[in-house]
C-alpha cells in the first residue's frame, strides 16, 4: 500500500467527460488499495476567464484591481473542479472529500497572487486517508493569517509536490496533457523523443529555460525532499516520465518552499585557465576550438563568451583541468595562427569555487552574497559562470581553500568534494527560451567587489538574473553581462545604469532580440567535446553566438531570437535526440 499525490491540470478537468475519465482513475488507484491525495487546478480556462471578467468590471490599470480580493476571486476556480470530482467519486461508491487550501492546511507566507508555501498540516485530512477516503485538495492556493493566498504560475504544481513531501509520499503524479518530459518542445521538433526517466538536477536546468512541462517550483521541492515525481498524460495509460530525487535534500518542513538555497560549496583547486581575446565574431569559431580540444581528448569545463567587445570581436575564455594544462596551450598556440590576430592569456593554476543548491539564481541576492564574501576578502573574481544550481568563479589558486572556508560559514553549510556526475546520456533534453534580454556593462574596473555591488543593486530592486558571465579582464577592465525576464528589462537597465554610473563603469548595452538554447545531461560532465557539438550544429547553420555559459550538466548559447527555433532543431538534431516518427500527443499541448 503507497501513498500517493496525483495532480490533474486544468485540461485534464476541462469538463463533465474529462472529470469522469479522472474519477476513474483515482477510483483504480484507490481500488488498488493506495492511500490517495489528488490535487486538481480549475477546469480548462478558468482562471483566464476570472481574469479576464475582473479586467472588465475594475479595469485593466495597474493596481485598479486589489491583490487580496482577486486571490479571493481567483481561488474559486479549483473548488469548483474539486466539488465536482468529490460528487464523482461519491456517486461511484468511492467515500471522497473536498478541501479548500485553507482546509488542507496549506500555510503560505502573507504575500497575495504569488506566496510561497511554508508548511501544510496534514493532521486536518490524515484521518480521511486513513479510512480509504480519497481527498481532493484545491491547488494554486493556501492561508496565511486568515487570508486565501494563490501561489501564481505553477501553483498546483507546487501544491501537489508540497503535500507530497509533507505526507512523505512515496510518489507524485503529475497528470497533464503531454505523455510525459520530451528531449525538446514537440511543437517545435515533432519528433522529439519521449525520456523514460529524468533526474531532479537536469530537469531543474530544462525548466528554469522555458520547458513548461513542470514548473521550476516543484521541482526544487521534490529536490529539496526526495519525492519521486512522475509526469504522466491523463488520456492515456502510458508510463510517462519519473523524475528522480536520489537523495534527500536539505528541505525543512515547517518552511517547504523557503529552503536553504545554497545546500553546499565546492572547491577545484587543480584547473587551468585559458582566454582568447580579439577573436572574430562569425559562425564556427568556438566549434573550431572546442573541437581541436575534443579530438586531444581534453575536457572543457567552463566556458564563458560574453558580448562583443567591439563591433566584429569578441573574447572567450575557459577552464581544463590542470594536468591538461601544457596539451592545451601547444593546441592553443597553434590555433592562434588561424584567428586572425587573436591573443591568448593563459595561467596554469587556477582555482573554481561554486556554491549549489536548487533554484539559486532565480533568487535576487544569492550571488551577490558569494561575491559580496569573497569581496570582503581581497579574493578577485577572474570568471563567472552559472546555471540554475550552481555558481561558479574562477580565483587566483591560493585563495582557494580560504574562500571554500568563508563561504561555508557565510551560508552555514559544508564543504563538498567536487562531485563525480556520471549519466547515461550526454544530453538528456534541449530547450528554448525566447523570453529573456541581455544587458551588459562594459569597463568594468577589475577589483574585488565590483561583481557583488552591481549583482547587490539588481537584487534589490527585486531583479532576477538567468546567465551571469563575467568576461577576462583585459587591461585593468572587463565586462559582465547577464540575462533578464523580458519584461523586467526596462527597470534592470535603469537599476543598471544607476549602479555603472557610481562605480565608474562604462556604457550600458541591451538587446531584447535574443534567444537562449540549452543543452541538459549528466552525462556531459565526463565526455569531451559535447559543447563543441552543440557549436558545430549552431555553425553548420550559419548561427552566431552572441554568449555562452556552462555548468556541468548544462551549456547555455545566447542566439539572435530569430534564429532561435532553428538553433533547437539543429542542435536537437546534431545529438541524434530525435525518434523514428511524431509522438502523438492527446488532447492540447
Amino acid at each position: 500500500m503507497a501513498r500517493i499525490v496525483q495532480k490533474y491540470g486544468g485540461s485534464s478537468v476541462a469538463d463533465a467527460s474529462r472529470l469522469l475519465a479522472v474519477r476513474d482513475r483515482v477510483l483504480h488507484t484507490c481500488q488498488q488499495g493506495h492511500h490517495v491525495v489528488v490535487v486538481v487546478s480549475a477546469m480548462g480556462k478558468t482562471t483566464d476567464g476570472l481574469l479576464q471578467l475582473a479586467g472588465a468590471v475594475a479595469g485593466e490599470t495597474p493596481g485598479a484591481v486589489g491583490e487580496r480580493d482577486l486571490d479571493l476571486l481567483l481561488a474559486t476556480g479549483e473548488q469548483v473542479s474539486a466539488s465536482l470530482l468529490s460528487l464523482a467519486l461519491q456517486a461511484a461508491g468511492q467515500p471522497a472529500i473536498a478541501l479548500t487550501g485553507f482546509q488542507a492546511g496549506i500555510e503560505t507566507e502573507p504575500l497575495h497572487t504569488r506566496a510561497r508555501i511554508l508548511r501544510v498540516q496534514t493532521q486536518r485530512w490524515l484521518p480521511y486517508v486513513r479510512a480509504g477516503w480519497a481527498v481532493i485538495v484545491t491547488g494554486f492556493q493556501g492561508i496565511a493569517d486568515g487570508e486565501i493566498t494563490t501561489l501564481g504560475r505553477g501553483g498546483s504544481d507546487t501544491s501537489a509536490v508540497a503535500i507530497a513531501a509533507a505526507w512523505e509520499a512515496d510518489l507524485c503524479e503529475i497528470y497533464t496533457d503531454v505523455p510525459g518530459i520530451f528531449t525538446t518542445d514537440p511543437r517545435i521538433v515533432p519528433q522529439a523523443t519521449l525520456l523514460p526517466e529524468i533526474t531532479c538536477d537536469e530537469m531543474l536546468e530544462l525548466a528554469s529555460q522555458g520547458a513548461k512541462v513542470l514548473h521550476p517550483r516543484s521541482v526544487e521541492i521534490a529536490r529539496n525532499f526526495g519525492v519521486k515525481l512522475c509526469v504522466r498524460s491523463s488520456w492515456t495509460e502510458d508510463a510517462g516520465t519519473v523524475v528522480l530525487s536520489p537523495r534527500l535534500g536539505s528541505g525543512d518542513r515547517q518552511y517547504i518552499e523557503i529552503p536553504r538555497f545554497v545546500e553546499s560549496v565546492v572547491l577545484d583547486g587543480q584547473q587551468a585557465r585559458f582566454a582568447l581575446l580579439r577573436v572574430p565574431d562569425r559562425p564556427g569559431i568556438a566549434a573550431k576550438i572546442f573541437a581541436t580540444l575534443a579530438t586531444a581528448g581534453i575536457n572543457v569545463d567552463l566556458i564563458v563568451q560574453s558580448v562583443q567587445v567591439q563591433q566584429g570581436i569578441h573574447e572567450l575564455a575557459f577552464t581544463v583541468a590542470a594536468v591538461d594544462y601544457a596539451p592545451t596551450l601547444a593546441l592553443m598556440e597553434t590555433l592562434l595562427l588561424e584567428l586572425d590576430g587573436a591573443l591568448l592569456l593563459h595561467d596554469a593554476h587556477v582555482a573554481k569555487v561554486s556554491i549549489q543548491g536548487a533554484g539559486m539564481v532565480g533568487r535576487p541576492g544569492v550571488a551577490a552574497q558569494m561575491f559580496t564574501t569573497l569581496a570582503a576578502a581581497g579574493i578577485n573574481i577572474q570568471m563567472i559562470s552559472t546555471s540554475e544550481i550552481k555558481v561558479s568563479c574562477v580565483i587566483d589558486a591560493a585563495a582557494g581553500t580560504q574562500a571554500l572556508h568563508l563561504l561555508a560559514e557565510k551560508f552555514a553549510v559544508a564543504t563538498s568534494p567536487q562531485q563525480e556526475l556520471r549519466g547515461d546520456r550526454p544530453v538528456s533534453g534541449v530547450a528554448l527560451d525566447q523570453n529573456r534580454a541581455r544587458l551588459a556593462v562594459r569597463h568594468v574596473p577589475d577589483r574585488p567587489g565590483i561583481a557583488a555591488q552591481i549583482l547587490q543593486a539588481l537584487a534589490q530592486d527585486h531583479l532576477s538574473l538567468d546567465v551571469i558571465v563575467q568576461s577576462q579582464p583585459v587591461d585593468a577592465v572587463g565586462e559582465i553581462a547577464f540575462t533578464v525576464a523580458a519584461a523586467d528589462l526596462p527597470r534592470a537597465t535603469q537599476s543598471l545604469t544607476m549602479i555603472a554610473q557610481k562605480l565608474g563603469c562604462g556604457d550600458v548595452v541591451q538587446d531584447h532580440a535574443i534567444a537562449k538554447v540549452s543543452i541538459v545531461g549528466a552525462g556531459m560532465a565526463h565526455q569531451p567535446g559535447v559543447a563543441a557539438r552543440m557549436f558545430a550544429a549552431l555553425a553548420e547553420s550559419q548561427i552566431n553566438i552572441e554568449m555562452i555559459a556552462t555548468s556541468e550538466i548544462k551549456v547555455s548559447c545566447v542566439v539572435p531570437q530569430e534564429h532561435g527555433a532553428t538553433a533547437l532543431r539543429a542542435v536537437h538534431q546534431a545529438f541524434t535526440l530525435s525518434g523514428d516518427r511524431p509522438v502523438p500527443i492527446p488532447g492540447t499541448l
